[in-house]
């Protein structure tokens, strides 16, 4: 084991520093260059959709290779048609006074989660790509097969397409260790982490910038002015869909009270199974560990593997198991996310008592990620938005694919931040835009400091002349300046005279100007240089960032005294990587 660790660990380096190489290859691609390769490896996933999404199924047991076939789709297609036409080269975007120019951020370490393997590697990799950045997968261990062959098919299309060799590349040995020098190493710039909480909290620790997700729980709320069959349908949709392995799947059902039979009729109706209290109880019992944590034995199973492993027994056909529900916390098994097509059911008075309570059970386990609402009220449905702590609020949609932006006009994409609710960077869907730096070019358009016109002064009142007042004498005036610079000058001492040289006859140049009287002296900035065993330790005057970091690159110390000038971010560097001595 201790073996294996150390070869992730080595693998990791390896394969950043081909990826730095690479990236500093695909930086400077233009834009058509650069969505040539995305359309290749997009074209790629998406005519083997369906083979790397029953490869994923196969590998982890999770889901349904048919819904896996339709995420890895989302991510080849629909991803990559809504972000193709964005500019991610040079200047992207000219405002007149302000000039945005894009910059690219260099090797992106991207995590990879078990639950949605493949369409999160065709995702991750096209996001980079598109923004010019080299990128370095590291998979979850059990779809360590599955995502390391997605990343081989869209390589290889990349390559054809003049993708630079070691811009996408997959870890073969994924260890913590591995992913922790992955996500420490110096040339990562940043990272994309899609995984349980404890590797979340990983990526944000490790000193780089990182884009994180938290868990979901998401509950969705059913008003009584609702199309009570068409939010059933689409709760189940959302629920059911991949066996409930994207975070943003409902979790909990709120119904307002003037409703609730129609819509446990539709559930009935529509192939959910309502369990009795001793029947919720036992699944409960297989929904969590010991530990009351979540069981992960049961993530992306179907309700009647799940029912069956609790020994319950269900109608053949039932898609999804829902219970009742009294309370929201650790006591109350059913009020957490549970990742699969499992719903806990809770009845309420109300759009106020419903928000509140979608908002306990976000409070309680899903901080920033998703909620839904089932409303023909906008404003209640806006009202509603305005309440919940988290970062999309779906209406009268499946959540599960309204989040991701399937079915609406969200962003899509596979990786959603939960903003500071969640303890995340963003709140966004991620995008190519959050791995590019965007550079501004801004002109004056309020001067400062600029000498405004004098205001005319008042005209004065006319003033006689003083009788006494005489002219000045013009003439005494100038005879007295001048005998008072003969005094001046005869008080210096003689300027020794030099022979003078006769100008060459050819040149016409101006006379020289006569030599100073005063001698200067030049002082020499760098002290003599210093050595030692072949070492040059001459102290040097300036050090910047980018002389610690080549420095480093290198190998090297950077001699300095007390008189060399160091910017904050350079003595910060230096000092950390003890790259600094005395000379």
């Amino acid at each position: 084991m201790a073996d294996k660790d150390l070869i992730s660990q080595q693998e990791a380096r390896d394969a950043v520093d081909a990826a730095h190489e690479a990236f500093l290859t695909l930086s400077r691609f233009d834009q058509g260059r650069i969505d040539a390769i995305c359309d290749a490896m997009a074209e790629a996933a998406l005519a083997d959709a369906g083979r790397l999404g029953r490869l994923a199924h196969e590998e982890t047991g999770f889901g349904r290779a048919e819904d896996k076939q339709e995420k890895n789709r989302f991510a080849a297609e629909d991803i990559w048609r809504h972000f193709r036409p964005l500019k991610t080269v040079g200047v992207i975007n000219d405002l007149g006074s302000v000039v945005e120019i894009a910059s690219p951020r260099g090797v992106v370490a991207a995590i990879i989660p078990s639950t949605n393997p493949t369409s999160t590697a065709i995702f991750k990799i096209i996001i980079a790509i598109k923004s010019r950045n080299s990128i370095v997968l590291s998979p979850h261990p059990s779809a360590a097969r599955c995502i390391a062959e997605t990343a081989r098919v869209m390589e290889q299309a990349g390559l054809k397409a003049g993708l630079p060799k070691g811009a996408v590349i997959c870890l073969e040995n994924s260890t913590i260790e591995g992913t922790e020098t992955l996500m420490k190493h110096r040339r990562t710039a940043v990272i994309l982490a899609t995984g349980g909480i404890g590797l979340v909290r990983a990526a944000y620790s490790s000193g780089k910038p990182a884009f994180g997700v938290g868990p979901g729980n998401v509950p969705v709320y059913i008003d009584r002015s609702a199309d009570a069959a068409k939010a059933v349908g689409n709760i189940l949709t959302g629920t059911c869909f991949d066996n409930g392995t994207i975070c943003a799947s409902e979790q909990s059902v709120v119904v307002d009270a003037p409703v609730e039979a129609q819509v446990r009729d539709e559930f009935r109706r529509q192939g959910g199974h309502f369990l009795s209290s001793s029947e919720a109880d036992a699944v409960a019992n297989v929904l969590l560990t010991p530990q009351r944590t979540l069981n992960a034995g049961i993530v992306g199973r179907s309700a009647e593997y799940i029912a069956n492993l609790a020994g319950v027994s269900v109608p053949s056909g039932t898609r999804c198991l829902l219970a009742d529900c009294g309370g929201v916390g650790r006591d109350f098994p059913w009020s957490i996310e549970k990742l699969s097509p499992t719903l806990a059911f809770f009845v309420v008075d109300g759009v106020v008592a419903g928000a509140n309570r979608c908002e306990e059970i976000l409070r309680f386990g899903g901080m920033g990620h998703t909620a839904g609402m089932h409303s023909t009220d906008r404003a209640a449905a806006i009202k509603f938005g305005e309440q919940m702590p988290a970062a999309r609020v779906i209406i009268n949609s499946p959540t599960t694919h309204g989040a991701i932006g399937l079915s609406t006009d969200l962003a899509p994409s596979m990786t959603l931040g939960c903003g500071s609710w969640g303890g995340n960077v963003t709140s966004d869907n991620v995008s190519p835009i959050h791995l590019m730096d965007i550079k501004r070019v801004a002109f004056e358009t309020k001067p400062v400091g600029k000498t405004a016109a004098p205001e005319p002064s008042p005209i004065p009142a006319p003033v006689s002349p003083s009788p006494a007042r005489k002219k000045p004498d013009r003439a005494a005036i100038a005879t007295m300046v001048d005998q008072f610079l003969r005094d001046k000058l005869s008080s210096q001492p003689p300027v020794p005279s030099e022979p003078v040289k006769p100008a060459p006859a050819a040149v016409d140049e101006p006379p020289a100007p006569p030599a100073s009287p005063v001698k200067t002296v030049i002082h020499e900035l760098r002290p003599q240089s210093l050595t030692e065993n072949g070492l040059d330790k001459t102290p040097v005057d300036f050090v910047s960032e980018e002389d610690v970091r080549k420095a480093i690159d290198k190998g090297e110390k950077i001699y300095i005294n007390s008189k060399t000038i160091l910017t904050p971010s350079a003595r910060d560097l230096g000092n950390e990587k003890e790259v600094f001595a005395k000379g």
